[in-house]
């Protein structure tokens, strides 16, 4: 079950910097920064990832009390709804001026609120400037010492964050892991070298439509957070599995790489399997696409490096696609992209084949179109017999699960085997013809009827 990560906000007066620092612990410039008092009218909000997990933060316009115009009041009452609804307060000061009087009345609401508060003085980026924080002669009664930083220069925002983090594992509210947070998880995985880290920069390049992306190369590099329209993707690079040539000549996977990658994908909504175009598939994409047809997983096969491709004509694309269902058959059913990370060509489709496979992964078939599937299948192809003596009847067809589909295939028969392995491969090739169940994986279960099994 997806969770919500705990929520931060970020209040103080106007021009102390909280917009600067939001953006700042965001790793992107999401908020509007101006001198002008006033700018962030609206709550805005974004996900901040530190020591690989996740928390909410929410940024305020300045909350100066001699508020007297109804967008004033609009800028305070946001403010406040955003206090009421945080788990943390950061309490944005300027260390350069000290406590002002409208300080020290939003104080005295912060401590009435009941909620922990973090007091956090902006624009020490001198030396001296800290050191007069450090040993303050202004404080807050009731709240907490200061926290010297630069949000505009970056200097102890990463201390800011560790204080944050412990915060919240103190009252209860930690960080989530990126994984659980609402939105699509998408993993990517390949052995090296085949580009996945160049898919993720080219996904973030290329998007234009992108409001929240989170690279975290200096943070956390395995996980990006992205928003593109309405819609959040979590984007999980996976170490690339590689050949323990020195424990095993014979070209084992390194076990711990191996575990790590079939936890991620059983728990990722789509995996995206990312190989050379110019390389032929070897043992660790079998590898790798064996561990995915069990995941639950859908499946996106990205041949990257299409650029690298000479002398294409109009049906190489298509042999190319002949090759990796022949190599690979397992994973006929995920669709094939091809694309160059490098040059981003064709990366932009990629939402819209992720969009394509999750809806497909979750898609509820009524038990009338199943029953009428299952009639029609018959008719093209009468039921084979199994193991034992006689063809089983069958005698309805059900969904019981989605994400991805489960099926049971009810039948007349005294053992679950009575049925043909290739008359069940013949069904599910059906269902996706009939369903259009392009890069999810379904699973059919045998159920015998219970008059028959007593």
């Amino acid at each position: 079950m997806s969770e919500h990560p705990p929520v931060v906000a970020l209040v103080g007066r106007t021009n102390v910097g909280k917009s600067t620092l939001f953006n700042r612990l965001l790793e992107t410039q999401k908020a509007l920064v101006s001198p002008v008092a006033g700018t962030t009218r609206d709550r805005n909000e974004g996900d901040c990832l530190w020591r690989g997990r996740v928390i909410r933060l929410v940024d305020t316009g300045g909350m100066d009390v001699n508020l007297h115009d109804e967008i004033e009041r609009n800028i305070l009452k946001q403010a406040e709804y955003a206090i009421d609804r945080a788990d943390l307060i950061l309490f944005i000061v300027d260390a350069k001026v000290g406590a002002m009087p409208q300080e020290k009345i939003l104080a005295s609401r912060l401590r009435k609120s009941g909620k922990p508060v973090i007091v956090v003085a902006n624009k020490a980026e001198k030396v001296a400037e800290r050191l007069s924080v450090e040993n303050a002669e202004w404080r807050f009664q009731g709240l907490s010492e200061p926290v010297a930083i630069s949000a505009i220069r970056g200097m102890g925002v990463g201390d800011l964050l560790d204080r944050v983090y412990d915060e919240l594992e103190e009252i209860g509210k930690p960080a989530i892991d990126p994984r659980e947070t609402v939105g699509i998880k998408v993993a990517v995985i390949g052995k090296p070298n085949v580009g996945k880290s160049t898919l993720l920069n080219a996904i973030i390049g290329e998007e234009r439509f992108i409001t929240s992306p989170v690279a975290h190369t200096t943070r956390e590099p395995n996980d990006m957070l992205l928003t593109r329209g309405d819609k959040r993707y979590i984007f999980i690079d996976t170490a690339g599995m590689r050949k323990q040539s020195r424990v095993n000549k014979a070209g084992g996977l390194e076990k711990k790489a191996v575990r790590r990658n079939e936890h991620i994908v059983k728990i990722a909504d789509v995996t995206i399997l990312v190989v050379d175009a110019n390389e032929p598939l070897g043992a660790q994409e079998k590898t790798l696409a064996g561990f995915l047809k069990t995941s639950g997983s859908a499946v996106i096969v990205v041949a990257n490096k299409w650029d690298l491709i000479e002398d294409k004509k109009t049906n190489t694309i298509n042999r190319f696609r002949e090759y990796i269902a022949g190599t690979i058959p397992f994973l006929a059913w995920a669709p094939v992209l091809f694309i160059s990370a490098k040059t981003k060509q064709r990366v932009q489709t990629l939402f819209d084949e992720i969009d394509r496979v999750v809806a497909n992964r979750s898609i509820k078939i009524s038990d009338q179109d199943l029953a009428g599937f299952l009639k029609d299948a018959q008719t093209k192809h009468a039921p084979m017999k199994g193991a034992g003596q006689s063809v089983p009847k069958l005698l309805g067809f059900k969904q019981t699960r989605t994400e991805p589909p489960e099926f049971d295939l009810i039948m007349k028969a005294k053992r679950t085997d009575a049925l043909s392995v290739a008359y069940i491969r013949f069904l599910e090739n059906r269902l996706r013809e009939k369903f259009n169940l392009v890069g999810t994986p379904l699973r059919i279960n045998i159920r015998i009827a219970t008059s028959v099994s007593k």
